[in-house]
């Protein structure tokens, strides 16, 4: 396994590293970076972006936009499109702040929402808060989606039935710390810290309306991560399989002893074509459910065991304001990558 981690030595950790995901940000990208000037933070703080392989160009306007910021900037740039939760690990890696937020980039969380979300973490002692909406500014068939997002990890990971699962929250720096060992090629960061504390908190916080663009989510990238947290993070599905083929079997096993009491009690005899035809079809269907599901894990394995990397990166490039000066440092790192060892 193998990480590149660049780490200021004329700056000490700042308090707060927001970490955001870039993909297709274009015009907005300029309105995510002055969200952020002028923050008050004990501390200080600084801005983990992420390119995603935005194809839009997003990653040439990032070093231009930089340089005039006032506040310390690591550009992550991937080498292709490797999913918001990748991306979100590979920020947190480049993170230092002893708290992390995740944010996405088209600012319907406002920063000042996520400084609510700091100041709770802290005082509460938990590991993690979320945050959670009394309505979310999305289209219907978005929040359709999170809707099933989340009533499947409640089944399938164990999540607690009040807690809504979002990109916006907050993370203590151990919590952190161990998100990051992961290195499997399918991450599902909330399977993830479920997985790892049980010290999870929320908060009611503002949702706005999308200032420009759309969602980068589509329903392809939506079954994706349900995928990654059925196969992943669950053997649930294994199970459903196991009560499929035991209820299929018990279907046949009635089938056959209604045929058999109706030959020998009424003595009615049917060509049996069609049932037979129709019973082939079910069991056979039943089968290669089943066939598929162990497949997927099997393949999953496979892709693991042989080094699928969860992430490439392309570079990184570690931006540092010097206040008494103005003068903007940087250092760049080429071809940093996170795969299993």
């Amino acid at each position: 396994m193998e990480r590149n981690f660049l780490h200021s030595a004329t700056s000490e950790a700042p308090r707060v590293s927001f970490v955001v995901p870039l993909y297709n940000t274009g015009d907005a990208l300029g309105r995510l970076l002055q969200a952020f000037r002028g923050l008050d933070i004990d501390g200080g703080y600084e801005l983990v972006l992420v390119n995603d392989g935005s194809p839009d160009g997003t990653g040439d306007r990032v070093p231009g936009l930089i340089k005039d910021l006032p506040y310390p900037v690591i550009f992550v740039d991937m080498a292709r499109n490797f999913g918001e939760h990748a991306a979100v690990l590979e920020g947190f890696r480049h993170a230092r702040g002893r708290f992390v937020v995740n944010l996405d980039d088209d600012l319907q969380n406002p920063v000042s929402e996520a400084l609510r979300l700091v100041e709770h973490l802290d005082r509460t002692g938990a590991d993690v808060v979320y945050a959670y909406y009394e309505e979310k500014k999305h289209a219907w068939y978005r929040n359709l989606g999170s809707q099933m997002t989340n009533s499947m990890a409640t089944l399938l990971i164990g999540k607690p039935r009040d807690l809504y699962l979002c990109s916006f929250r907050a993370h203590r720096r151990e919590l952190i710390d161990r998100l990051v060992r992961y290195t499997g090629p399918y991450p599902y960061i909330d399977g993830l810290i479920i997985g790892s504390t049980n010290r999870i908190e929320r908060l009611l916080v503002a949702h706005e309306e999308r200032a420009a663009g759309q969602s980068g989510y589509t329903l392809r990238r939506l079954v994706r991560l349900w995928m990654n947290m059925f196969f992943n993070f669950s053997i649930i599905p294994l199970r459903m399989a196991s009560v499929l083929g035991v209820v299929s079997c018990l279907v046949g096993l009635l089938g056959f002893l209604v045929v058999l009491l109706e030959y020998a009690f009424f003595n009615v005899q049917s060509p049996g074509w069609s049932s037979l035809m129709a019973g082939i079809t079910v069991f056979s269907g039943v089968q290669l459910i089943m066939l598929g599901l162990i497949g997927e894990y099997v393949g999953r394995t496979y892709m693991t065991l042989a080094g699928k990397p969860q992430s490439l990166v392309r570079s990184v490039t570690d931006y540092r304001v010097m206040a008494s000066t103005g003068i903007v440092s940087s250092a760049t790192v080429q071809g940093t990558t996170t795969s299993v060892s």
